[in-house]
């Protein structure tokens, strides 16, 4: 090799991306509290009750996992009682097509096997 040719740099995954993603599929609940909003279920105690085996203090969790990746926003309403509502943010949006692609890459994958 010519010692003016230029070497192709070593390519890293994205780090921050991956993480996002590995860091929502290792949530057990993630992809059900989409689908609940997807159903127009959006407040908390309405997906604790929807979902068998969900509690609170995971659903928290998992939420505020979420709402950190800026995947879905927290609303708070100014009322008694106080009522706190969780909607898709655009990147969330673009973040799910993203997941709808891998489901559909795993479809295909367990279709060949």
């Amino acid at each position: 090799m010519n010692n003016k040719e230029k070497k192709i740099p070593h390519k890293l995954p994205p780090q921050k991306s991956a993480r996002m993603v590995e860091s929502i599929y290792g949530c057990k609940w993630s992809l059900t509290v989409y689908q609940l909003l997807d159903k127009g279920i959006n407040r908390p105690g309405e997906m604790v009750r929807n979902v068998e085996g969900l509690t609170t203090k995971v659903l928290n969790q998992c939420l505020k996992r979420n709402v950190e990746f800026g995947i879905l926003e927290k609303v708070v309403f100014n009322e008694l009682p106080p009522r706190v509502e969780y909607k898709e943010t655009d990147f969330g949006k673009q973040f799910m097509s993203i997941l709808e692609q891998l489901e559909i890459l795993q479809e295909k994958i367990d279709s060949l096997s």
